[in-house]
């Protein structure tokens, strides 16, 4: 095995899945079950007039991500999934995780129809 770039970029991300998929679960047990929303939809360290509303939202999200972590883990260490798989499994879990908190972000923050900022 030869260490280059793509060598050492490809342990990062297959060791970085082990405290993402934490912090993930930790934020849904925190929302889901704890029923702390200070977490949901923060926006320029606001949260949303209403955070409870959008909870359930944030909070499958973030157990959907970490669970779908959690099966490229196991699958990499018992099943050998090739690294074209996994990775692609991962990364797209990771970016979609940060597309969908964005969206529901924006649309917790959204001014009324009409109405101005003062």
């Amino acid at each position: 095995m030869v260490f280059d770039i793509s060598t050492a970029l490809t342990w990062i991300l297959f060791l970085a899945m082990f405290p993402i998929s934490f912090y993930w679960y930790r934020r849904a047990w925190r929302i889901l079950v704890k029923k702390d929303y200070s977490e949901v939809a923060i926006k320029d360290n606001k949260p949303p007039q209403n955070p409870r509303k959008f909870a359930p939202f944030v909070g499958i999200l973030n157990l959907l991500g970490a669970a779908i972590l959690t099966y490229d883990i196991f699958a990499i260490l018992i099943v050998g999934l090739p690294y074209e798989t996994w990775s692609a499994i991962a990364g797209s879990t990771i970016w979609m995780k940060i597309i969908f908190d964005f969206i529901i972000r924006r649309h917790a923050h959204m001014e009324p129809w009409g109405r101005k900022k003062k």
